[in-house]
């Protein structure tokens, strides 16, 4: 199985801890964060595991080499010449996956109890070419599901933005302010897994884009679904100061 972790961002939500150090290298529960994302890979079944890399790079290279890449098959993607966003990333890292098997995504600092061994294996045996992680989460962007958990939109409730490519739907989902009969806002986890049969239009786009865009963009004509997180699923984003303290009791329950 393949993954990617998304570990090239700068960190700025994380300063002062980013002013010497990449995100990956800031430490939770006693590990740097690549630490506890490599180890969850390896545990649920993944062999290859692709990292991308910028802001401080040659940390993370250092580390994981330091550490025989903890049993995996790592492959660095190097961002230092341009940094791409997330969309722009897996599009440069596309060729050190291969065609034949979908590659789960997992941002560095989202720590949480999802079983990815059972995410992936749903996306596998499911009909969807991207299955994006959900669930109800209090935040101002979501992304819009229907009934049959297909992506429909992306919204920010504070502006009232809509980014769609099913325009029959604008005016209904403008009018969204929670869940009606037919759409479902849902908050995204930072953790999704995308078939090859999308690689070719990751290669079309722009050098620099962003993954969610290219979800709702592609909402309209191809399988984008989400995936709603079962009960008792704990989660935090771990970008911010004040979320470290909730992201080492999660990695704590799982090592």
């Amino acid at each position: 199985m393949n993954a990617m972790i998304f570990a090239a961002g700068l960190g700025t939500r994380l300063k002062p801890y980013t002013d010497d150090r990449p995100k990956a290298m800031v430490e939770v529960a006693g590990r740097p964060m690549i630490a506890h994302q490599l180890l969850r890979l390896r545990e649920a079944g993944f062999r290859r595991v692709v990292i991308n890399v910028y802001h401080y790079a040659n940390q993370i290279i250092d580390y994981v080499n330091a550490h025989n890449g903890f049993g995996l098959d790592v492959v660095l993607s190097d961002e230092r010449g341009q940094l791409l966003d997330t969309g722009g990333g897996i599009r440069k890292a596309l060729p050190l996956f291969g065609t034949e098997h979908p590659v789960l995504i997992h941002n560095v600092d989202i720590f949480s109890n999802i079983d990815l061994t059972a995410l992936y294996s749903r996306h596998q045996t499911g009909n969807a070419e991207a299955s994006l992680l959900v669930s109800r989460r209090n935040t101002s962007r979501y992304f819009v599901l229907d009934k049959q958990d297909n992506l429909v939109a992306w919204k920010n409730m504070q502006t009232g933005e809509v980014r769609t490519s099913h325009e029959s739907k604008r005016e209904a989902l403008t009018a969204l302010d929670g869940d009606d009969e037919e759409l479902r806002l849902r908050a995204f986890a930072g953790i999704h897994v995308i078939s090859p049969s999308l690689f070719p239009l990751l290669e079309k786009g722009d050098e620099v884009f962003s993954i969610t865009n290219f979800y709702w963009q592609q909402a309209a004509t191809r399988r984008i679904r989400g995936i709603e997180a079962p009960d008792g699923f704990r989660w935090v984003d771990a970008g911010k100061p004040e979320a470290l303290a909730k992201a080492a009791e999660i990695a704590n329950s799982k090592h």
